[in-house]
This record gives C-alpha cells, sequence and structure tokens, in this order.
C-alpha cells in the first residue's frame, strides 16, 4: 500500500485505496465519486498530506498528495473505498497540521460555546450518502413578491418558551414553519449558519506577546469571524448523531414544500481568495438548494454578480454602487432579471427612523424611500437589523444599554435616531407605552407600505426587547434569544397588526411594484402612478419645518381598479390633508388608522368629507378610494393636470 498502517485504523485503512485521478475536479473541499471520494485543496508550498483517523484516535495514517496531480497550487486526491464513516482526516502543509478549510463537516465543535473543547484540534469528516432532494429546486421568488424575515438559528427557538423540541437548532426551526406561514412571511434569512467558533480566544491575535491561548470565557453569538464557509454548523444540529449536512438539507427542503424560500448570510475576512469565495457561495446553491447568499465582510461582490451559476440566485449586498452589474440586451430584460441582485438599504433605516421620531427636513427622505424602485437590484427596507437596536427597543431607547457586554458601554454605536416616547427603558407610564404601541405601528406601516423588498427581525412582530442592547454580539442569553411569551400572551396584538399588515400589502400590488412609479400619467388615464399631496392636493409640501405628507396610488397602474392614499403625519400636532377629487361614484374609505389598527373591510368607515381628512399626532392613515353603491354617478372627470 503507498502508505503505512497504524494500529485502531489499520482494518478500515486497507480497504481505502489512492487511485490515479481519472477526471480532475478543482472544485475545493471534498466530495463522493462513484468509487470513493476526490478531494481538492489550495495549498502552497512544497508538500501537501493528507492523514485520516478513526474517530477519537490520536494516530492516523498520512497519505501524501501526489506533485503530479498537482495543478499551480492546487492538490488532488482521489480515494477508492466503500466505507467511510467513523473516520476523520485533517490537511497537512508546511504551515502545519489543520482541518481543511473546505471542509463539509467538522467534528470538536459539536456542543455549543463547549470552552474544552476550543483547545482540542478540529478534524473533517467525510460527506455522507448522496441526499434525495425530491425534485425539489429554489423558489426564485421576485423581490416585489418578498417578505423577508431575519433570524438566528440559535435563538430563534432557544428560550424554553419556544415550544419546540430540540431548542437551538435547525429542526426547531422547521417547526415554526406554520407562525411563519400564519404571518404571511415568503423568505427566511439565517445569520451565519455556516461552521464558526464561536468561543473567543486569547490568541495573540492583537499583539500580545503574553496572551495564553486560552478561552475569555466570552462566545461570538453572532458568527462574525472567520469561519469554515462549505459546513453547516454541527452545534446547530438535533441529536445525538450529528448530521449537520443532512439536516440543514431537511430544513430547506422542508421550508421549499411550504412556499418559504431560505437565504443564508455568509461572512467574509477579505483573507479568502475571490475564488475560493465565489465557490462558498456556489456551494450553498448547488448542495443545500439555498435561494440567495446575503455577502457580509469583504466579498467579491463582482465576480459574484456576473457568476453565471448565480443568475438566479438572491445577492444581498450592503450596496452595489461601484460594482460593474451585468449587463443584458434591454432594460426589459434586465427588469425580468431583478430578483437576482439585492441591496441591504441601510438608509431607509437611517432616514424612517428620523420622520418616525418627527426630526426635520424628512419629508423629502421618506418621499424618496417609500418610492425608490431601481431596475438594476431589488432594494431590502428595514427598520432595525440586528447590530443595533430592535424595533420595540427603537420606541423605548434614546440611549444605548450595553452593561451587559462587559465593556463598559463604550461599544455599539452612540447614534441611534430614536425616541423613547416619554421615558427611557421599561415603563408603567400608560402615556408612554401607549405612544410606543402607536409608534411601531407607524414603524410598520413606513416599512409595509414602501415599494422594494421589506426585512425585519425575528420577534420584531411582537415587540421583542433586548433590553436596550444595541450591540448583542456575545449575548448568548435571554438579552438575545427569543422570547415567545410575548407572542403568546404581551403582544398578540402587535403580532394580528403586522399580520394583518402583510396580507393588506400583499393584496394590493400597487404597494409592491417590479419597478419604479411615475409621477407622469403614462397610462392617460386621468391620473399618475404616484402622487404627493399635504394640506393643498396635488401639492407636497418639502420645506424643513412640514412633517407631513400624502401618498396616493393610483391602482389602474396594477391593472386595480381602487386608489390608496397614505397620509402620514410625524408631527406632534394634528393636521388636516386636503384629498384629491376621486372619480364618479367613488368615496374614500377609512382602512387603517395606527390610533385604532387595521379595520377588517366590512368596519371601513366611509369619510364624511371627500375633500379632507384630520390626521391626529403622530399618526399614519390609510385610505381606500373605491365606487360606492349608495353613491351615485356625479360624472365627475379626473384631473387633467397634477403637481407633485
Amino acid at each position: 500500500m503507498p502508505y503505512e498502517n497504524v494500529e485502531g485504523i489499520q482494518v478500515k485503512a486497507e480497504k481505502i485505496v489512492r487511485q490515479k485521478i481519472r477526471t480532475p475536479d478543482f472544485t475545493p473541499g471534498i466530495k463522493r465519486t462513484e468509487t470513493g471520494m476526490h478531494l481538492c485543496v489550495e495549498a502552497p508550498g512544497t508538500f501537501c498530506h493528507l492523514t485520516i483517523y478513526e474517530t477519537g484516535k490520536k494516530q492516523g495514517v498520512r497519505i501524501p498528495f501526489s506533485p503530479e496531480e498537482r495543478v499551480g497550487d492546487l492538490w488532488m486526491m482521489e480515494l477508492a473505498g466503500d466505507d467511510f464513516s467513523g473516520l476523520e482526516y485533517t490537511i497537512e502543509t508546511e504551515q502545519g497540521e489543520l482541518p481543511d478549510p473546505c471542509g463539509r463537516i467538522y467534528t470538536g465543535h459539536e456542543r455549543w460555546g463547549d470552552l474544552k473543547a476550543a483547545l482540542r484540534p478540529v478534524r473533517c469528516r467525510f460527506p455522507e450518502e448522496t441526499y434525495d432532494w425530491e425534485m425539489d429546486q429554489p423558489l426564485k421568488h421576485p423581490y416585489d413578491e418578498t417578505i423577508l424575515y431575519r433570524l438566528h438559528v440559535r435563538g430563534f427557538t432557544r428560550h424554553t418558551s419556544s415550544g419546540t423540541g430540540e431548542r437551538g437548532t435547525f429542526r426547531a426551526l422547521t417547526e415554526k414553519i406554520p407562525y411563519l406561514q400564519e404571518l404571511g412571511i415568503t423568505a427566511v434569512e439565517l445569520m451565519m449558519p455556516n461552521e464558526f467558533q464561536e468561543v473567543m480566544m486569547e490568541d495573540g491575535a492583537d499583539g500580545n506577546p503574553y496572551a495564553t491561548g486560552t478561552p475569555t470565557g466570552r462566545l461570538n453569538y453572532w458568527g462574525y469571524g472567520a469561519g469554515y464557509l462549505f459546513a453547516p454548523k454541527a452545534s446547530y444540529t438535533s441529536g445525538k448523531e450529528k448530521e449537520p449536512e443532512r439536516e440543514f438539507k431537511d430544513l430547506v427542503k422542508e421550508f421549499h414544500k411550504n412556499d418559504i424560500e431560505v437565504l443564508v448570510e455568509l461572512y467574509f475576512t477579505g483573507e479568502e481568495s475571490a475564488a475560493l469565495a465565489q465557490e462558498a457561495v456556489r456551494f450553498w446553491v448547488y448542495e443545500y438548494h439555498v435561494d440567495g447568499v446575503h455577502l457580509s465582510g469583504f466579498a467579491p461582490a463582482e465576480l459574484l454578480a456576473s457568476d453565471p451559476l448565480l443568475a438566479d440566485t438572491k445577492l444581498l449586498a450592503g450596496s452595489w454602487d461601484g460594482v460593474r452589474l451585468p449587463q443584458t440586451a434591454a432594460a426589459s430584460k434586465l427588469r425580468e432579471r431583478r430578483w437576482h441582485l439585492g441591496e441591504y438599504n441601510e438608509g431607509f433605516l437611517i432616514d424612517m427612523r428620523r420622520v418616525l421620531k418627527g426630526d426635520e427636513d424628512q419629508v423629502g427622505r421618506l418621499i424618496y424611500q417609500t418610492r425608490r424602485n431601481p431596475d438594476a437590484y431589488g432594494v431590502i427596507n428595514y427598520m432595525a437589523a440586528t447590530n443595533g437596536f430592535t424595533m420595540m427597543d427603537m420606541v423605548s431607547c434614546e440611549q444605548k444599554h450595553n452593561e451587559a457586554n462587559g465593556e463598559n458601554n463604550r461599544d455599539g454605536s452612540d447614534y441611534n435616531d430614536t425616541w423613547n416616547c416619554g421615558g427611557e427603558g421599561t415603563t408603567r407610564k400608560k402615556k408612554s407605552v401607549q405612544m410606543r404601541k402607536k409608534q411601531l405601528r407607524n414603524a410598520f406601516l413606513l416599512l409595509f407600505l414602501s415599494q422594494g423588498t421589506p426585512m425585519f427581525l425575528a420577534g420584531d412582530e411582537f415587540g421583542n426587547s433586548q433590553n436596550g442592547n444595541n450591540n448583542a454580539y456575545c449575548q448568548d442569553n435571554e438579552i438575545s434569544w427569543l422570547d415567545w411569551k410575548g407572542y403568546k400572551s404581551g403582544n398578540r396584538e402587535m403580532f394580528r397588526f403586522v399580520k394583518d399588515l402583510i396580507a393588506v400589502r400583499k393584496k394590493h400590488k400597487i404597494l409592491h411594484m417590479g419597478q419604479e412609479l411615475s409621477m407622469t400619467d403614462s397610462l392617460s388615464c386621468g391620473l399618475p402612478g404616484i402622487s404627493y399631496h399635504s394640506s393643498s392636493a396635488w401639492y407636497g409640501e418639502l420645506d424643513g419645518q412640514n412633517r407631513k405628507i400624502g401618498v396616493m396610488y393610483c391602482g389602474k397602474y396594477a391593472d386595480e381598479d381602487e386608489l390608496i392614499y397614505i397620509a402620514y403625519n410625524m408631527h406632534w400636532m394634528e393636521h388636516t390633508f386636503a384629498l384629491p377629487a376621486l372619480p364618479g361614484g367613488y368615496r374614500w374609505n377609512v382602512a387603517l388608522d395606527t390610533s385604532e389598527g387595521i379595520l377588517e373591510e366590512d368596519k371601513w368607515r366611509l369619510l364624511p368629507d371627500s375633500r379632507q381628512v384630520q390626521v391626529s399626532s403622530r399618526t399614519v392613515i390609510v385610505l381606500i378610494g373605491r365606487k360606492h353603491k349608495d353613491v351615485k354617478d356625479s360624472n365627475r372627470t379626473l384631473p387633467n393636470h397634477h403637481k407633485a
């Protein structure tokens, strides 16, 4: 045999033979073949070895890669064998013995937060047998039809109130599919589902020569930092027999059966080669059938945007500015592919929080953010993100409260653009509590009544709080875990509001178009697709002191007969909004008032005066204009000229 036998692995090793590579495969990592395994490793230097271990053994079998089967810095090897179960492997180069950076399953990380395991060597397991996907395929929902829900795999079900079986696992997520369906979610984004070292180490990386290389006792709960980009996280897996590959595939398949997309967030340090980063994104698409990848950190955005294998995969990034996007033959073709690239729109969060709290000179930003809908990529709008306040804390805190992080409250952003509604943090003041609920309803309307794709954090729909911590990166506890008691009892009313609001958005296509609405009458129907109003119809006041705007959508541009008028009053005073004249037989109906909530359609109130509407302070009202059976046709004609 071309390698030495070592006691404890001899019998199984004799059944594994290195054979000549017939067809080179330059995909990094390990994969099954018809006769065994194919391995491809990137390593500069003069040698590269594979060492195979029996699980738990300290000694193994070393197999050198053949220089004849090396191309550039890629070393390849093909192994023939029937049974690789119970075996692990590592790679040895001039840098020492390390786990395969592109491994599929890692041992040594099976228990979350295991401080002792953090000091033990990490090895790779050989991949499982082929998986039966049962004809599963990515769903390819367009951005304008997507409701995106961002969650932490562990934190979503770790709390005892989650009611799931093995809490904090991929499998537990599937138990929450009925909840997500009831809410109206069409896609979930999973924060870092790949393998990473959550135990923070004193490794001297900061230049401290006295660092011990021991665990600090703190955990990287979020998962940002260097990780293994080709493997689902083993500690997110249920059962004694950890099968992260199979369990994650089961998750994706089950979500797809229920018409919910699965997107994953991957963090790139910038130290990976562009080719390796590209292969990692490709791998999650073709191996795990994910519908999209959120590119965090320093990913080769331009390379990924132009990758033909990813042409029907959602790719989310903080910005596509400065990136040469793939060109199509015509603008219409470009629109057909809008579901490919998506921008994580932090500007929406900043602008809309300022609108919500009633800052000066924000009406123009509200107009811009609610209408923005570029052709080249989708826009992901959100009012809260992982890094920052939750939506409940956004209306409860003006200062960060990160004392639990152990950094003397120096970490996290000092600029949150928030208002606490009259009292910092938890309060029993009735006025503050009621105002917070109202401001949350206002915030959700700003989000869901804007063009683009709405995204919100798990738990925001029932007022989840992190006690004012706006940087809970190390909080693997009830600060970050989702407390489901808020859904089951405390804030059930807020959940119903968000659920009904999502249904309203889905029902009215004009609120989520596939292209940006024009302020001109391009259909020659007498009205533009979108228009702006204030105390005067057809005139939007944009001066810095103004804190109100009326936005009207003409349903004709979405093959709908209704008109929708949204009166945003973010001022602390009541205001009168002038309403455009309606076509003959139409009347305005009050469908939603954030002072009250969403009204069931059979309880809509006819507006007594079709020329104006009074809107109380810090309130959003939604009017639906439709033909009313009790109103005679006055043959009123639509206006021909409008100011916007």
